[in-house]
């Protein structure tokens, strides 16, 4: 169901989406769709929460294998599957982390902010979620001051990407490296 319904979202957008037809194309009664969805924002949630857990997993595996040389690395490695997953995963291009975007690179539809977490803002969850993990690999300390860097990094981060992906279908090239330079500029005094 969750297949299908970022398949519908490349195809049609949000408004579009119906529960009645992810579960036709699901092959499921709707029934089926209820027992696991309480509705359409429910099933646009566990898409999300699909995406960002890919996301983290993808990271952590390539960082795995390059073992990073040091956070830049990390911010680079971040960013450019954050640029792949956008370019090639269904859906992921209306529904990333959460905020639903109505057109390529925003603006966000209202009442999509909290998406991941009833209770936080969507780049609040990222932001832990992404500090935890980095934190994890380079063994950097988990502050306070860590956790608001990280969440300043990824705001910056995700309205430079949108920004990117108004200007050009794909990603600008150039302000996705902007991005990158940005990023590692602002961390340089939290990090290095």
């Amino acid at each position: 169901m969750l297949d299908e319904c970022a398949r519908l979202l490349d195809e049609a957008g949000y408004d579009a989406l119906t529960t009645k037809e992810v579960a036709r194309r699901a092959e499921v009664p709707i029934g089926t769709f209820y027992q696991f969805f309480p509705d359409k924002q429910g099933l646009v949630r566990a898409l999300a929460l699909r995406n960002l857990d890919a996301f983290l997993d993808s990271v952590a595996t390539r960082l795995a294998v390059s073992s990073p040389s040091g956070w830049t690395d990390v911010v680079d490695l971040g960013i450019d599957e954050f640029v792949r997953m956008k370019r090639t995963v269904p859906g992921f291009g209306v529904v990333d982390f959460g905020e639903v975007q109505a057109t390529p690179g925003g603006p966000g539809l209202p009442g999509t902010q909290r998406m991941l977490d009833a209770a936080l803002e969507n780049n609040v969850v990222v932001a832990d979620r992404l500090r935890s993990l980095t934190t994890d690999v380079l063994g950097l300390p988990r502050s306070g001051d860590t956790a608001r860097a990280f969440l300043v990094a990824v705001e910056a981060a995700d309205a430079v990407l949108k920004l990117a992906f108004r200007a050009h279908p794909d990603g600008d090239p150039d302000l996705i490296a902007e991005c990158k330079r940005l990023v590692r500029r602002y961390l340089a005094d939290h990090l290095a």
